[in-house]
């Protein structure tokens, strides 16, 4: 593979953490200059990030594209290494377009808003790095680089309860963390080689026993990010207490941050393995769907219960990951996008509803319709799209996922049957909660705390702008889903494959034709 002859990929990581450097030095006192500066930041790199991959990338080949390495630090084998495929392009598209419009988004934000918008953009360059990189130490050092500015601006900017939430945020990931440093240290060490370059480490062929328990720390740690039950209790406090442009980013982006590192780690990386983990993926999935569907149901505070609805959302990306079908790999990464785009939507208005009810609890909300009917209107339409209306993103993507696990041959019958079924439930409850959010914030007699502050009841342009710039692709999405799947199928197919090609080898030493579900796991991790 050829190095490009500019930096492409080095030059949209480092951008934003430059631009974020630059920002104490800009003459500005009641912080209109630097929200136009970040807006001019946040623009100027989607626009280059567009122009990078219309005119530099292809479509149609799975290998990592517009690749740079440097030597970093020799004495220890840390390169920048970094490069594009099928997996990393949409979800770095993602990333700019959500994290563009949170700085739009912020624009109230008045309190400190030099060390505000400095963390957003440093915030932004740690998520493309993620995406991005293709050395593992590289990987690490920018997964645990975007803590810092989730962190202080939910304990500056957040809520009444912000430095519990923030505290319980830092405390769970960053430990999440020590698994995937452990794990990839173990894979890089051995052999007789020393590599922490992924594509080197996919060449690498590991015993059983490596493999299932870095697979398991692994897990654990992009469970705690995903999040996974019962690893998912910090996702309600860091949502209910993160102003709403934190909330965008950390439901849009930093949760796929999650499904990203399964497929590219644990699926990708460690197949083997994956094939042994993969029915308990399928089960954790529809504990996701339906535990997080009826918690809910049971919220009153409106955050909590989009931050629960995400939860469940998140289910149905484990169970296409462990599909084993190109259909339902497809389907995982398409969910990851298009709940990115919906659960951006819907914690944005959250917080414009919240700016003038100046309230998070439901009950106290009623009857705001008929004084808010732009934003009532761009609300019901996020939760049609996040109760899986035909015609929007989150329908083709949760079909995808039901259609991949029926049609895999890696399962029996009455395993797919019950977990059709059990998921089918989250389904069912999932229009339930959000329909009835609607009927209480938006209609009823209650009309307390409605004060202005200075601006009027109804949307603005500028939260019509957001709110519609999400809701066009997630409404494109749903009509002609190859807007998205092009991007990523040849990538998709050749990973399902990949893992796809030892699953004969596991169904002979069962003398099974398929898996039965989780009972062969034990004895295939006993076996070996």
């Amino acid at each position: 593979m050829e190095l490009t002859s500019f930096p492409w990929l080095t030059t949209l990581i480092l951008f934003p953490f430059l631009s974020a450097m630059a920002i104490p030095l800009l003459p500005d006192k009641d912080g209109k200059t630097v929200r136009w500066y970040s807006l001019a930041v946040g623009f100027t790199h989607f626009a280059a990030t567009i122009y990078l991959f219309w005119s530099k990338y292809d479509f149609h080949t799975s290998k990592m594209q517009l690749v740079e390495t440097y030597n970093w630090i020799p004495q220890i084998g840390f390169t920048w290494s970094v490069g594009v495929d099928g997996l990393s392009m949409p979800l770095i598209l993602l990333s700019g377009f959500i994290s563009t419009l949170a700085l739009v988004a912020s624009w109230r934000v008045e309190k400190k808003p030099k060390l505000f918008y400095a963390l957003m953009l440093l915030l932004y360059g740690a998520q493309i790095g993620v995406f991005a990189a293709s050395d593992f130490l590289l990987f690490f050092l920018m997964w645990e680089l975007e803590l810092v500015p989730v962190y202080i601006l939910i304990s500056i900017w957040g809520g009444k309860n912000r430095l519990y939430a923030a505290t319980k945020f830092i405390l769970y990931t960053a430990l999440a963390s020590i698994f995937i440093l452990v794990a990839g240290l173990a894979l890089a060490f051995y052999g007789d080689t020393v590599t922490f370059n992924l594509a080197e480490l996919k060449l690498k062929s590991y015993p059983q026993i490596l493999e299932v328990l870095a697979y398991a720390g692994l897990l654990i740690a992009f469970g705690v990010k995903l999040p996974i039950f019962p690893l998912h209790t910090w996702l309600p406090d860091a949502h209910s207490e993160a102003s709403a442009p934190v909330s965008m980013i950390l439901a849009g982006v930093l949760l796929k941050m999650g499904g990203y590192g399964l497929i590219r780690f644990n699926v990708d990386l460690l197949p083997h393995a994956h094939i042994k983990f993969a029915p308990l993926l399928i089960i954790l999935g529809v504990v996701n769907i339906v535990y997080g569907a009826l918690t809910a149901f049971a919220q009153t505070n409106l955050k909590r219960r989009l931050a629960s609805s995400s939860i469940s959302h998140m289910g149905f990306v484990l169970i296409g990951i462990a599909c084993f079908s190109d259909l339902g790999l497809n389907g995982a990464l398409l969910q990851m996008i298009s709940h990115g785009l919906i659960a951006a939507a819907l914690f944005f208005l959250s917080g414009v509803t919240y700016e003038r009810t100046h309230t998070l609890m439901m009950d106290e909300m009623g009857g705001i319709a008929k004084t808010m009917p732009k934003i009532f209107a761009l609300f019901t339409a996020a939760s049609m799209a996040s109760l899986a209306l035909p015609g929007m993103s989150g329908f083709v993507s949760e079909l995808s996922i039901f259609l991949g696990l029926t049609a895999s041959d890696a399962y029996s019958s009455s395993f797919k049957v019950g977990v059709t079924l059990l998921a089918a439930i989250g389904l069912i409850l999932t229009p339930i909660y959000l329909l009835s959010m609607l009927r209480v914030v938006f209609y009823g007699n209650n009309q307390a705390n409605q004060t202005l502050d200075g601006f009027s009841y109804d949307a603005q342009p500028r939260e019509i702008f957001v709110a519609v710039c999400l809701l066009l692709p997630i409404i494109a999405i749903g009509i002609y889903p190859k807007l998205v799947t092009t991007s990523y199928d040849v990538t998709t197919v050749e990973i399902a494959s990949k893992v796809r090609g030892a699953l004969p080898i596991i169904a002979n030493t069962q003398q099974e034709p398929a898996w039965s579900g989780l009972s062969l796991v034990a004895p295939t991790i006993a076996d070996s």
